[in-house]
């Protein structure tokens, strides 16, 4: 067994000794995805990128609770769907390879459709 299916067993075991599966539909696990997502972004809201660099060492602890959030609620989505989460993110690694070569993506932060 993965880490990543060890993770995945415990947060069902957390989630079904509380009885909450019945609250966690996908549209509410997405729609927790993005809030959780919003409160990671409110750590650097309003801050320069080095402002933001700093902050990401001062609050460390913080904003990796808030990274948890988010991860939590992916991971629990994806196997309530049953999509093998590290299947897909490999698959999607691979898309973007061809979407963005190296040899004309490095560097850069345009879109693959300018590059």
């Amino acid at each position: 067994m993965s880490e990543l299916d060890e993770i995945g067993a415990a947060i069902r075991k957390f989630r079904d000794e509380r009885d909450w599966m019945q609250f966690h539909s996908p549209k509410n696990l997405a729609s927790s995805i993005v809030i959780e997502a919003a409160e990671l972004l409110e750590h650097f809201q309003w801050d320069t990128t080095n402002a933001s660099e700093a902050k990401a060492q001062g609050q460390k602890d913080a904003i990796a609770q808030e990274i948890a959030d988010v991860a939590i609620y992916l991971i629990e989505l994806a196997d309530n769907l049953g999509v093998d989460l590290t299947a897909a993110i490999r698959n999607k690694l691979r898309v973007n390879e061809q979407k963005y070569p190296a040899e004309k993506a490095c560097g850069s932060a345009a879109k693959y459709t300018s590059l």
